[in-house]
């Protein structure tokens, strides 16, 4: 079909090359692969985390100020997860979902899901944590592709030293730590 439209077979071969050639480099630059932390303890993972930065995305565009991820770890293995935030007008969102182990033997690679049909999870995402304060102070949350990241602590606020420590532990990661931004702050809880 398409030789009979004026293409002829060089030019097919020229534009698979250009293509696959395309597609490796775009494949060789993602390539770079991103490494969890070695060991999670759930226990001490669990309980409420303010977000202090994170690369903007969708499902947080009406989050603008004080947003807090709290988890708690069940009986059956699964992680409840309740994620809390402020919009513009100072109303509270609440978003609940569920966690649940993918790498069972660090216990560093999670997914979760928000949505939930007659509560069946249907989709789920990537949540790596790929770095962890020595006493579970901060968690650096990463996604396989780092389209998404978001940086966790214990407080509200997060001294220059770990900031430091853990923006090169980002940068180390292949992270641009210029995506990252730093919602309000104004947590009355």
């Amino acid at each position: 079909m398409l030789l009979k439209k004026g293409y002829n077979i060089n030019m097919i071969i020229r534009m698979l090359i250009v293509f696959i050639t395309i597609s490796i480099n775009s494949v060789a630059e993602n390539d770079i692969s991103l490494n969890t932390v070695p060991m999670v303890d759930l226990k001490k993972y669990s309980g409420t985390w303010y977000e202090i930065a994170k690369i903007p995305n969708r499902f947080q565009k009406n989050c603008i100020s004080d947003t807090t991820a709290t988890y708690n770890l069940s009986d059956n293995g699964r992680i409840s997860v309740v994620n809390k935030c402020l919009d513009k007008k100072g109303k509270l969102l609440v978003a609940e979902g569920i966690a649940k182990i993918v790498d069972t033997n660090s216990n560093s690679k999670l997914k979760v899901s928000f949505f939930s049909i007659f509560g069946w999870h249907l989709f789920w995402g990537d949540y790596w944590i790929i770095g962890l304060g020595d006493d579970y102070d901060y968690a650096i949350i990463g996604h396989p592709d780092r389209k998404y990241g978001w940086i966790l602590n214990r407080t509200p606020q997060l001294s220059k030293e770990k900031n430091e420590e853990i923006f090169k532990i980002i940068e180390n990661s292949g992270y641009n730590p210029d995506k990252f931004e730093f919602p309000k702050q104004d947590y009355n809880d």
